[in-house]
């Protein structure tokens, strides 16, 4: 009866050599969302139905920093706009 306890334990004896010291390059791979939020007060139901491609919409916002930053809705920290070239950038100034 040992024998049969001992060869059971051993099967369920994890194998450390196969897992990876990074976390992140076991579940790199994983997709999430992620999303800065920008108030913008007075937006309608309205003016959400008449966007279009092309349409600006106007915040009351004039800081460029201090957007917090989410994944998959946890906050993760703050950011601030950059323009690089002809695109829109976000930095990380500040994790949560």
């Amino acid at each position: 009866m040992d024998a049969t306890v001992e060869q059971k334990s051993e099967s369920q004896a994890v194998d450390t050599a196969n897992v990876p010291e990074d976390r992140t390059d076991a579940f790199g791979w994983l997709p999430c969302r992620l999303t800065l939020q920008i108030p913008v007060s007075g937006f309608t139901v309205g003016d959400l139905v008449r966007m279009k491609v092309g349409s600006i919409v106007e915040t009351q916002c004039h800081n460029t920093h201090d957007i917090p930053l989410r994944v998959n809705g946890l906050l993760i920290g703050w950011t601030e706009f950059e323009v690089i070239a002809d695109r829109l950038a976000v930095r990380i100034t500040e994790l949560a």
